[in-house]
């Protein structure tokens, strides 16, 4: 850990001394304009050094296509420009002198670019991170060091996000996420959600979306917002695709690969995708607990466990869809995603029960056998009707989602007496615990813009949820097969009713915007077992605003609001018993009430590439994690429960920052503190902490093909839920070559160089005291080569005004939006 923070200790000192190192004075300005003498705005300008080409400043064309660079210090320049779909252009030489004043330069007039595939296979080349109001986007591929990863890893490293030993995740230090794919909901949460993320890879990945206030259009579930993971999508014409394969080496071996076929013409675009691959690692847990008398302050004994977790499993994944445009108005499409993972994960531990004195009373040792089968199917259909060229148009979606999983677990479990003696017969439980999950949504869209800036967007959704899960025990203590008791029959369904508005307008220097989501649920439980049942029918407004203010070329301004729901997790609803040795469990909590959040932001960007964001969040019902504790039986259980409420103040800053021409840095950093208040067995509990997240990553454009990063994230010492982790992170590396004339790309990454990506924490609250780490193959080496393959002469993507980004983004490729 000392390595990492020695390597951002001396990055921040470096950008530090380049900042003050200079000296300005003058001032130079321009325009860029297109072959038809058309303003070009939002394009890329760099001002360089004549004699070296290094990079000295960084700017961007107004709605008017000017720019200009100020404070420049004498010497001779060149200014580049660069946009998307255009050739990249070089002024002449600029001279400024000591005097001081203005030079200005003839328009620079940039060139349609129309040849090789090169233009559409740049996003290695996009920054790693863009800050937008609201959201930071990550370009996937921008990293040699994700090239391996799956889903999940990549959220490990993404800043402001922590991702918990259990899988589940976090933003800012808030829990309650929701994750979509392709703009869709997952409907899936903690170890199924986990497993599922595991099974995507980065090589099929385009972006990941983090929105800390989503707007209205989006669902209100998700306390701290929105993870949305964008799948890539096929935008040249004809037959185009890639075939990647990749390597992973840590204490064990892992690989993955697969084929993304792609084939697009005026009318229709059809694509497919295979891929597969294995997985095998290992994690070994130590938890130490120790108990206390009714007072909750005199020890009455302790209990160290230690764990050794091996897992391995092979996943496969394909998608097919197709869309077509039956006109320039109307394109109607549907694709189908299927995902299988095999699963196999084995414990052994042993248990030492201790009394107060430290002495030990007995030993358990415990063999647990885990298979899990899991299938997931989805469906969506979709239509989309432009009704003009000022962007009014009407989408509509339906899907239809299918979660099974077959899980079976055996747990073996023997005594021994103080002098490690056997006691009795082998105590064997086995389960079997089947789960049906069916979703159902329809949804409809539409936006209306009107003049001078303001537009409409309004929408209506349905989703109905249906769940059935069996869990079957029998126990067996040398004599014969029994049922357990603690088998159950769990049934569940949920119907969610939404609509919402949403105006925007742009007035000037100002942009409006004003929202309005109603959600209508209706929810049923039965246990079958012992016949009890709940129903809530409830209703809930969630208003979204948003305020943002141009001052200048360098500073804007937002402020925004919005107010959250988080439902509980089907998973948390369900009151089953799941064991991971016969002295540690979890069991869900059928009677959990939603979580409500009000989220306020407020930003400030200068010169596009240093953004300041302060938040505040009240949370109330908070849905936390608790673990809770059997002095006489001497075992500990999570479960879940509504904890009362929680206080966030938090600030983040997102620097991107081109330290040379060659090489580029993105800085994250993030401090918050949560201030818990509730009630845990009628004691007060009060926790405070002040938590740091940070993520650094520096790029580096080697030539000739060459490109490489080293990176680093830190999250200090800080609270999930009354959990409090410890520090941790991780530094890693990579590099990248492109090959056979740029269709191929090898990359080479080490990932948690140092081994510190190692999870340990505490909870410490009434009568709980526990302290738990883990240590995992989080070390990991990985080669990898993607090629890509079709037709060379790529057009320039079809441009309407109002809607070409929305008409793009509905060209599927393994996901819909």
């Amino acid at each position: 850990m000392n390595k990492l923070m020695l390597l951002l200790t001396f990055l921040f000192t470096d950008l530090s001394l380049a900042s003050l190192a200079q000296s300005m004075n003058g001032s130079i300005t321009g325009s860029v304009i297109d072959g038809n003498n058309k303003f070009l705005e939002s394009a890329s300008i760099s001002l360089l050094r004549a004699k070296d080409s290094s990079l000295i400043k960084m700017n961007a064309s107004d709605k008017k296509g000017r720019f200009i660079f100020e404070n420049v210090i004498e010497g001779k320049y060149l200014v580049s420009v660069s946009a998307v779909g255009f050739q990249n252009k070089y002024s002449k030489i600029i001279e400024t002198t000591s005097a001081g004043g203005t030079t200005g330069i003839k328009s620079i007039i940039l060139e349609t670019q129309v040849h090789t595939l090169n233009a559409v296979t740049v996003t290695s080349k996009r920054p790693l991170y863009e800050q937008k109001p609201g959201k930071t986007l990550i370009n996937v591929e921008a990293s040699p060091t994700n090239t391996g990863l799956n889903a999940l890893e990549l959220l490990e490293k993404a800043p402001g996000v922590s991702v918990d030993n259990d899988g589940n995740i976090s933003v800012k230090g808030k829990q309650g996420v929701l994750i979509l794919i392709d703009g869709k909901p997952t409907y899936m949460s903690g170890p199924d959600l986990a497993a599922y993320l595991k099974t995507i890879q980065s090589t099929t990945l385009d972006q990941i979306e983090i929105m800390t206030n989503p707007p209205a259009k989006y669902d209100a579930s998700g306390n701290s917002g929105i993870i949305n993971i964008k799948t890539k999508k096929g935008l040249a014409k004809g037959m185009n695709g890639n075939a990647n394969l990749n390597y992973n080496q840590g204490i064990y071996g892992s690989f993955n690969g697969g084929v993304n076929l792609n084939y697009r013409d005026d009318k229709l675009n059809l694509f497919v995708g295979l891929n597969a691959g294995n997985y095998e690692g290992f994690n070994k847990l130590s938890i130490g607990r120790k108990f206390y008398q009714s007072d909750k302050t005199t020890l009455a004994g302790s209990a160290d466990q230690i764990t050794r977790i091996g897992y391995a499993g092979i996943y496969e994944s394909a998608k097919l869809g197709l869309d077509y445009y039956f006109s320039k108005k109307d394109v109607v499409g549907f694709v189908v995603n299927g995902n299988f993972n095999d699963n196999k994960q084995n414990h052994s531990g042993d248990s030492y029960v201790k009394g107060d004195l430290g002495d030990v009373r007995y030993r358990l040792q415990s063999l647990t056998d885990n298979r899990r089968f899991s299938n997931n199917i989805s469906t969506n259909f979709n239509y989309k009707h432009t009704f003009d060229s000022t962007g009014r148009e009407l989408t509509a979606d339906a899907d239809f989602v299918y979660y099974n999983n077959k899980n079976n677990t055996q747990l073996n479990t023997q005594s021994y007496d103080a002098l490690d003696i056997k006691n009795g017969n082998t105590v064997i439980l086995r389960g079997r615990m089947p789960s049906d999950l069916n979703i159902y949504s329809v949804k409809a869209d539409y936006v209306q813009p009107f003049k001078k800036g303001l537009k409409l967007e309004a929408g209506v959704k349905s989703s109905f949820v249906y769940n059935n899960s069996q869990v079957a025990y029998d126990r067996n203590s040398g004599n014969e097969w029994t049922p357990d008791a603690r088998s159950n029959h769990f049934l569940y369904d949920e119907n969610i009713n939404a609509a919402y508005s949403i105006l925007s307008k742009s007035l000037k220097k100002w942009d409006l915007v004003a929202g309005l989501r109603v959600e209508n649920t209706v929810s049923n439980g039965h246990q079958v077992t012992n016949d009890s049942t709940f129903k809530r029918n409830y209703t809930n407004l969630f208003p979204n605003m948003g305020v943002g203010f141009n001052a200048d070329k360098k500073n804007t301004f937002n402020l925004s609001y919005s107010r959250r729901v988080a439902r509980p997790d089907y998973e948390n609803l369900n009151p089953f018993v799941y064991f991971i040795d016969s002295l540690t469990y979890s069991k869900g909590n059928p009677y959990l009430q939603p979580q409500f959040t009000n989220n306020f932001e407020f930003s400030h960007t200068y010169n596009r590439f240093l953004t300041t964001t302060f938040n505040y969040t009240r949370t109330t019902d908070i849905i936390t994690q608790l673990l809770k504790q059997d002095t006489e039986k001497k075992a500990t259980y999570q479960t879940t429960e509504n904890f009362s409420s929680m206080n966030q103040l938090g600030l983040t800053v997102t620097a991107n920052i081109p330290v040379r021409k060659w090489w580029s840095v993105n800085v994250y950093g993030n401090v918050y503190h949560n201030d818990y208040k509730g009630l845990y067995q009628n004691d007060p509990i009060n926790l405070k902490f002040t938590g740091f997240t940070g993520n650094i990553s520096n790029s580096f454009v080697l030539g000739k093909g060459w490109n490489g990063e080293i990176s680093g994230w830190f999250r200090g010492k800080g609270p999930e839920g009354l959990l409090v982790i410890n520090s941790m992170g991780a530094v890693n590396t990579g590099l990248s070559k492109q090959a056979f004339k740029t269709k191929g790309t090898f990359k080479l990454g080490f990932r948690d160089i140092f081994n510190t990506q190692q999870f340990s924490g505490f909870a410490k609250y009434s009568d709980v005291d526990v302290k738990i780490a883990g240590r995992r193959d989080s070390r990991q080496l990985n080669l990898s080569f993607n090629y890509r393959f079709g037709k060379k002469d790529v057009p320039a993507a079809r441009r309407k005004s109002g809607g070409s980004s929305e008409e793009q983004n509905r060209v599927k490729s393994g996901g819909s939006n």
